[in-house]
């Protein structure tokens, strides 16, 4: 269910490179998490970066923002499961490598770098250090 295809990439160019990951046959993959809410993986990208690797994990979390999901700490605590218990095996599976990661929690679909007024768009960021996810302040 951790499956994602070979990346493909989008842009290379100087120190900058990014790819992208859709799950396996571009469908979203379901991942459980502590506050019961529905969540599915739809898109992983990788950029490096001055400070090393960077992997986005961006799940669709249709619940946020509504009465289901009514505290931030809920979400945070969501987010700093799917890091452990989603994003470290994956990129294990996949043989992918990341020094930091961001997870991210978005009401509907937005595609990355675009604004959307009515989206509700959460995300933590963590550094990966020996398999762990140790939260990181912006």
């Amino acid at each position: 269910m951790r499956h994602v295809r070979g990346c493909a990439a989008l842009l290379a160019g100087g120190a900058v490179a990014t790819a992208l990951c859709a799950p396996v046959g571009a469908q979203e993959i379901a991942v459980e998490v502590p506050s019961g809410q529905p969540v599915t993986l739809f898109e992983i990208l990788y950029e490096d970066t001055a400070q090393g690797r960077l992997a986005r994990f961006r799940y669709l979390a249709p619940e946020i923002g509504t009465d289901a999901v009514p505290t931030f700490d809920a979400v945070q605590s969501d987010l700093a499961h799917l890091c452990a218990n989603h994003v470290v095996p994956t990129l294990s599976e996949t043989a992918q490598t990341a020094d930091r990661v961001v997870v991210s929690l978005s009401d509907r679909r937005v595609p990355f770098g675009q604004a959307d007024a009515e989206a509700t768009q959460m995300f933590e960021a963590f550094r990966l250090e020996n398999g762990l996810c140790i939260w990181e302040m912006f």
